[in-house]
């Protein structure tokens, strides 16, 4: 009788800590908005998620920290703003610093057999035992030790845009709907004002929804392993989305189609915290995407490191709710536009750093889908209703302000109001302090960055290890000016003369900005054209005498660095030649040389041809397949 009790009295203790620890289970989505019933949306038919809701907490101002997968999946593993890693451009391969990990390196330490089955796409490699399982077949169910307490993520991929534009997934997803749980294209009330009303519009709607039906099926299969193991009272469980819907001005876009997520945690009782996860409730708190770790870290007892940039927002000694969530859009595929957003409850602020780009550049991916489509189709025929047709015009402004609560749509820019700019001038200088505290990287070319990753070991440490104290505040200032009035043109030839390449690169683009006010740089441009040691600092360059009027100097310059240079340089000097548009036609050959596949590029330089494509088929009057 001795020894049992001996063991009882030694092993008890560590038996009792383990059951108190939380098994702790992420349910996530990809690319759907709040369109459940929980939310109230009429139309949705999601049962599961909505008791779980019923038992739970409902987040009403959840919000990614971008509007597409890899960026946002890179900030909630991390805890931190993919515009600080470097993890901001779509399809990039960043390195991270020894010192930054993926938030469950802390959890296996501290005991927890964590899975993720089976979606990665962090855009860093993940370093060796980020996970003790990741596959599809990674499971909580796997654990060797039953009475170890748990950490399981499952990633829905059933959402995507690509079950929205391509049919054949989508009815493999939705194969097991009964006629009940099917939606009536012609019936649904919900189609958002700057989309067409067209039967194909109304089909990627519809087949939004039952999607999410099918999502609804997963989830509630999870829910039930939980309970068939005797587990659903000893797990915490999240219900989140990696961004919003999957469709134009939706993913990709910082607005709230784009960035406010659905978001349900349930916490059984033994585990929650005085007036935190009381069933059936809801809360107005401001939740960022890259809080999500270290969330389940406080849950769990885990010490989450100072450096991490997200908040926990339940569990114990919580810090003060956000006041503001923030956001970034930097390279989509192809595509360069640079957005950041800060929001608080009421009212978003959206700054566009490259006005002059429309905001439906063509990329390859969502031209697929139909809902693009038609609204190409309709802009074409003049058919687009004034709040569709809008999103072609042929700049953006370089501001934008709305009242989210009164325009959930956000379609009433109010930046210009005299009745809300002290508003814009608290949202605006929120939204200097996070891009200068947070050091964002989105605001130094990307082959720069690329360049300086190769010295430095990564990204992160670019600016935080610079010998130049006010490299950044230099660096941030000249690119609000480069979409600035006319009066910035003296600050941003200055620029020119910049020691580093960062700064030069935005004062060039800032005078092909103001070209009808620039020609007064002229000569300092061709200078920096011909003599610069950064090739996009040259293509900056080329770009803004080809917008005075001067592509003759210009052109040999970007047809060289569309020949000779490395990846992202090459896509620099396509998109220039995209943009300049007739001005391209003397160097069509050259162009259609550069179509040539290479196999030492990411994915042989598609992005390159992609954009080549568009301008020859624009340039030609052609229909080339882009790749």
């Amino acid at each position: 009788m001795k020894r049992p009790l001996l063991f009882l009295l030694i092993f008890f203790p560590l038996l009792a800590h383990s059951a108190d620890r939380p098994n702790i289970l992420w349910l996530s989505a990809e690319d759907i908005s709040p369109h459940l019933g929980c939310y109230g949306d009429p139309h949705a038919i999601t049962p599961a998620l909505d008791q779980l809701a019923a038992e739970g907490v409902r987040y009403t101002h959840a919000f990614t920290t971008a509007g597409v997968c890899a960026p946002c999946r890179s900030g909630i593993i991390t805890g931190m703003y993919q515009t600080s890693l470097g993890t901001h451009h779509m399809r990039c391969r960043a390195e991270l610093p020894e010192h930054i990990q993926p938030f469950t390196k802390q959890l296996q330490d501290a005991g927890y057999y964590c899975t993720n089955n089976s979606k990665t796409d962090y855009q860093f490699t993940p370093p060796a035992g980020t996970w003790d399982a990741s596959s599809g077949k990674a499971h909580w169910k796997n654990r060797p030790d039953k009475s170890t307490p748990f950490f399981s993520i499952f990633n829905f991929t059933g959402c995507h845009e690509s079950g929205i534009a391509g049919t054949a997934k989508y009815k493999s997803v939705t194969s097991k709907l009964s006629p009940a749980e099917r939606q009536d294209a012609a019936a649904l009330t919900t189609l958002p004002p700057y989309y067409p009303d067209t039967p194909a519009t109304r089909e990627d709607w519809k087949r939004n929804y039952e999607l999410i039906t099918a999502l609804d099926h997963w989830c509630r299969d999870h829910i039930q392993d939980l309970k068939d193991a005797g587990l659903y009272e000893n797990t915490i469980i999240f219900f989140w989305s990696d961004h919003g819907v999957g469709l134009p001005r939706g993913k990709r876009w910082l607005y709230d189609s784009g960035t406010h997520i659905p978001l349900i945690v349930r916490i059984p009782e033994p585990f929650r915290q005085p007036h935190q996860g009381l069933p059936g409730t809801e809360t107005d708190e401001l939740i960022s995407s890259i809080d999500l770790g270290p969330t389940v870290q406080r849950l769990a007892g885990v010490q989450t490191p100072q450096h991490v940039q997200g908040r926990a927002f339940l569990g114990e000694d919580l810090s003060s709710q956000r006041e503001y969530v923030f956001a970034a859009r930097d390279r989509m595929d192809e595509r360069y536009d640079i957005i950041r957003m800060v929001r608080d409850k009421q009212y978003k602020y959206i700054r566009n750093y490259e006005p002059l780009k429309t905001f439906y550049q063509y990329m390859n991916t969502p031209e697929k889908g139909a809902t693009m489509q038609a609204l190409r189709q309709g802009y074409l025929k003049d058919q687009l209703s004034k709040q569709a047709a809008f999103f072609f015009s042929p700049s953006k402004p370089v501001e934008e302000l709305y009242d989210v609560s009164l325009d959930p749509h956000e379609l009433v820019n109010l930046a210009t109001s005299p009745d809300h700019q002290t508003i814009l001038e608290r949202l605006r200088a929120a939204h200097i302090r996070w891009v200068t505290d947070t050091k964002d990287l989105g605001l130094i070319a990307e082959p720069i960055l690329i360049t300086r990753q190769e010295i430095v070991g990564n990204q992160y440490d670019i600016l935080r290890g610079s010998e130049d104290p006010t490299l950044y505040q230099r660096v941030a200032k000249t690119a609000l000016l480069a979409s600035a009035g006319s009066e910035a043109i003296p600050m941003l030839i200055q620029a020119l003369s910049d020691i580093d390449a960062a700064v030069r690169y935005w004062g060039a683009i800032g005078l092909g900005n103001h070209a009808q006010h620039a020609s007064r740089a002229a000569e300092q441009l061709t200078k920096i054209m011909q003599t610069d040691p950064s090739s996009v600092c040259r293509t900056a360059a080329a770009r803004a005498l080809c917008r005075l009027g001067q592509p003759t100097a210009a052109l040999p310059v970007l047809t060289k660095e569309l020949k000779q240079g490395s990846q992202w340089e090459r896509l620099h000097a396509a998109i220039v030649l995209d943009e300049i548009e007739d001005q391209a036609r003397p160097v069509i050959p050259q162009m259609h040389a550069a179509l040539k596949p290479r196999t030492d590029l990411y994915a042989n330089g598609k992005y390159v041809i992609r954009v080549l494509n568009r301008a020859l088929n624009q340039l030609e009057g052609t229909h080339r397949q882009v790749p």
